[in-house]
């Protein structure tokens, strides 16, 4: 199992490519000329738990397409505050906008991630939690019905120096984290997740960036772990503009081609 840095995946954009969208416009020309003279943003992708960056491929693989700068770093996983504070100062080595992107627990550390850095532009939310501050994994989730990720039976907690971390049990993977993605695919998936340390679900959130900055929300009507009333619920109270797509909980995977889009207006 690699270490919680050792698995860092960076990934960086370059020019755009010559592909015609419908209108018969390079895709990069029409962005270019909805961000006037300003530079385009950058782009930050960051995974959950039981995940890793490589979950962002397709999606990147669309807007580095498109000329858009992208980076994938890797999320500890370690807790809140100390998950925020990483990709904080990740965040602070980039010049000029950011769009910050997070699935999932992810979105619990962009949620602080952007707390004071005037560079991010905007947050998007894809299948994942917009806290409040004080609310943490646990309570967020229970207070709509729907998810099937029981920490009690679900998860596989094996201890370490720090601590304990939890794996989702390789009976309940499919069912709970992508039912839309062949078996093949989800046990390739269930192998190489990184696992999360027990503590991050009970770990609180502290004051919203979404309070502040626009934010965007992808709603997986089909998702086994976060409800998707609570996904609905989150996004309205940020004030999101809100897309729902049919997908599981890792609907960048399944739904690339909808989550670059979101991200795209995000950017835009």
């Amino acid at each position: 199992m690699s270490s919680p840095v050792s698995r860092r995946v960076v990934l960086a954009g370059t020019a755009a490519a010559a592909a015609v969208a419908a209108t018969g416009v390079p895709a990069a020309a029409q962005a270019a000329g909805l961000h006037g003279k300003g530079p385009k943003p950058t782009i930050v992708l960051v995974h959950g738990a039981f995940a890793d960056a490589a979950g962002w491929s397709d999606v990147i693989k669309r807007l580095t397409g498109e000329g858009y700068t992208v980076f994938a770093p890797a999320n500890p996983l370690r807790g809140v505050a100390s998950d925020a504070a990483y990709i904080a100062s990740f965040l602070a080595t980039i010049t000029g906008p950011i769009v910050l992107v997070g699935h999932s627990y992810g979105g619990f550390v962009i949620t602080n991630a952007a707390t004071g850095n005037p560079n991010v532009k905007a947050l998007v939310y894809i299948a994942a939690f917009a806290p409040d501050a004080g609310e943490d994994v646990g309570h967020l989730t229970a207070q709509f019905p729907g998810s099937l990720l029981d920490p009690a039976t679900s998860i596989d907690f094996r201890p370490w120096a720090g601590g304990y971390d939890g794996y989702v049990k390789k009976d309940v993977f499919r069912t709970v984290f992508a039912g839309d993605l062949p078996r093949s695919t989800t046990d390739v998936l269930w192998a190489t997740q990184r696992p999360g340390d027990a503590s991050t679900l009970q770990s609180p959130s502290g004051a919203p960036a979404w309070q502040t900055i626009p934010s965007f929300f992808l709603v997986a009507s089909q998702d086994n772990l976060i409800p998707p009333a609570l996904q609905r619920f989150m996004a309205q109270r940020a004030g999101s503009h809100t897309v729902e797509v049919k997908a599981s909980h890792v609907a960048m995977i399944s739904q690339p081609r909808a989550a670059a889009d979101l991200i795209r207006k995000a950017a835009r």
